[in-house]
């Protein structure tokens, strides 16, 4: 697996936990898991062209980077209530 699969699939789970949890948030992260969800979908079909190409390129790390940092946050906002 490569270190993009990998975070992809990091991404992914972290994802999936965080959408079971999203419908007892408060508006606020609500709003913040809209916006990651945008930033989300940019990166997937990044990563999915990554396949078929040979690098995917700083600005998909760098999103990725951010999605996690995000993805971090809510879900420590999550746990905190």
């Amino acid at each position: 697996m490569t270190e993009t699969s990998s975070l992809f699939e990091d991404l992914k789970r972290t994802r999936d936990e965080i959408r079971l949890q999203i419908h007892l948030a408060s508006m606020e992260a609500r709003d913040e898991w809209n916006e990651l969800e945008t930033k989300w979908e940019n990166f997937a079909r990044k990563a999915q062209l990554k396949e078929t190409a040979e690098n995917l390129g700083e600005a998909a790390e760098e999103l990725a980077g951010e999605i996690k940092a995000g993805y971090v946050k809510l879900k420590k906002a999550l746990v905190e209530k």
